[in-house]
């Protein structure tokens, strides 16, 4: 059975989601960035378990690296960053530290927090990945180029913000109506 305007309702409602009034061409375009998203998350799990890690740890791994600057950077702000708790960033930086992938110390402003960075054993895994991680992301960003990879990066950053203020949304509309009303 094919979508059309008349035997279905509308999921959006701006006239820049719409294309001559209906939504068809929005929900192949949801349907293409779920289908994407489930392709990322198959990939960053592969990409774990080449070094031997989950694909939540791999990601907080990276997310580490990518934060830590000269210091190191606190379990709070990577689990602000991930949109995960802390006590989730916490149990996973546990498991890390005991694989030796991670370093946590105290933080010498504040004894109360712990400042992660990554040790030498996972910058070795990281670069274990690297070869076969550039070839990979370089089939999966195939359509991206020069032109459109700026819009591409910003178009993702403001989604991705989006996305927390509609998951804000959903979380009061949806408790509210949960009672099929």
């Amino acid at each position: 059975m094919t979508d059309t305007p008349t035997n279905t309702r509308l999921t959006v409602s701006r006239d820049d989601l719409l294309q001559d009034g209906n939504d068809v061409a929005f929900r192949q375009m949801l349907h293409n960035l779920l289908a994407f998203s489930a392709r990322l998350q198959q990939i960053r799990g592969q990409f774990a378990g080449y070094i031997g890690l989950s694909g939540p740890q791999y990601t907080l791994l990276i997310t580490v690296r990518q934060l830590q600057g000269e210091d190191g950077i606190g379990a709070n702000a990577v689990a602000t960053h991930l949109s995960h708790s802390p006590a989730f960033v916490t149990a996973e930086t546990n498991k890390l530290v005991k694989l030796d992938v991670l370093n946590k110390r105290p933080n010498p402003t504040d004894g109360r927090r712990v400042l992660l960075s990554v040790t030498e054993r996972g910058e070795e895994l990281l670069r274990l990945l690297s070869p076969q991680q550039q070839e990979i992301n370089d089939q999966l960003f195939e359509p991206v180029n020069a032109t459109n990879f700026r819009i591409l990066q910003d178009l993702a950053r403001d989604l991705n913000n989006s996305a927390e203020k509609a998951l804000l949304l959903s979380d009061y509309l949806l408790q509210q109506g949960g009672d099929g009303k």
